[in-house]
């Protein structure tokens, strides 16, 4: 499949709040990875050029450590690299970033529980983005119940949309059932969870409920798959193999179309940073899957 000529808007439109957004945006966990500062910032330049105009970060993808734990030198942010590259920023551009985690390079990971750790972490995501306002706020859950009820931090956070400082509210790491707990809070615009043609799949339901009420779905590792933060393996599942040998394109593009075909409110944030990839991954939502060949990876 030719890339050069193919935009992300190739992928379609979802309103997420009150913006319009490409289906097919960016995920920028992997660009802290090469100690080279420029190539992250020509990157992410080459993504708005090829019309992505949603990108998601969190204040916690750093290197040295961080999730990715790889990397040498000196500390490199996401958010402090996204900065460096667009700001000041396009209009149409749409920033999600995720609060709940968070890292100290010497402490690790951490939690966010009070209303005070989370207005800290939030304002942590202001200074390095540059912004008054952040655009999208995922409030990121730990695997179990949790040690503060799910409704008291999204709370917390609805009042710093009150206060001015989130524009719009999301859900990370989520069970349908704490989506009903945060109702009549405030608006729930999108949830982030772990889901791909061949890992996770137990949230189909999930994706169908969300689409129900309106909420947009943006799956993450979605190409990882249950590789997760290490990425993905070389070897592929069989069906995905022949659907991309039908249609002459590789196996990633295919499970970005299958991310994409799984209903008009899921939204797709590859993260790369290879500049290849970058347009393979965009060019991706211009794949159009036959029935059959849902049937195929299903």
């Amino acid at each position: 499949m030719p890339t050069d000529e193919i935009t992300a808007a190739a992928a379609g439109t979802w309103t997420l709040g009150d913006r319009t957004v490409h289906r097919m945006g960016f995920g920028s966990m992997r660009i802290t990875a090469n100690p080279d500062p420029d190539r992250a910032v020509a990157l992410l330049r080459r993504a708005v050029e090829l019309g992505v105009n949603h990108i998601d970060t969190a204040a916690f993808y750093v290197s040295p450590g961080g999730t990715l734990r790889v990397g040498t030198g000196p500390a490199r942010y996401a958010t402090e690299l996204i900065r460096a590259a667009l700001a000041p920023y396009p209009e149409d551009l749409v920033i999600a970033t995720k609060v709940g985690f968070g890292y100290d390079p010497e402490a690790g990971f951490t939690e966010a529980l009070t209303p005070a750790q989370l207005r800290a972490q939030v304002e942590e995501n202001l200074r390095r983005l540059g912004r008054d306002q952040l655009d999208v706020v995922n409030l990121r859950l730990g695997r179990g119940p949790g040690a503060v009820p799910v409704a008291d931090r999204f709370g917390a956070l609805a009042e710093l949309r009150t206060a001015g400082l989130i524009r719009h509210l999301g859900l990370s790491n989520v069970r349908p059932e704490q989506l009903d707990e945060v109702a009549g809070i405030a608006p729930v615009i999108c949830v982030q969870n772990n889901y791909g043609v061949d890992a996770y799949r137990e949230q189909d339901a999930l994706v169908r409920l969300c689409g129900e009420r309106g909420i947009a779905y943006v799956p993450f590792f979605a190409l990882a798959g249950t590789g997760r933060e290490t990425g993905a393996s070389t070897a592929q599942d069989e069906a995905v193999e022949a659907v991309a040998r039908a249609h002459g394109v590789t196996p990633q593009q295919v499970r970005l179309a299958w991310t994409l075909h799984q209903g008009p409110h899921v939204l797709a944030i590859p993260g790369t940073s290879d500049p290849e990839h970058l347009a393979q991954n965009v060019a991706a939502g211009a794949l159009r899957l036959t029935p059959e060949d849902l049937t195929r990876l299903h």
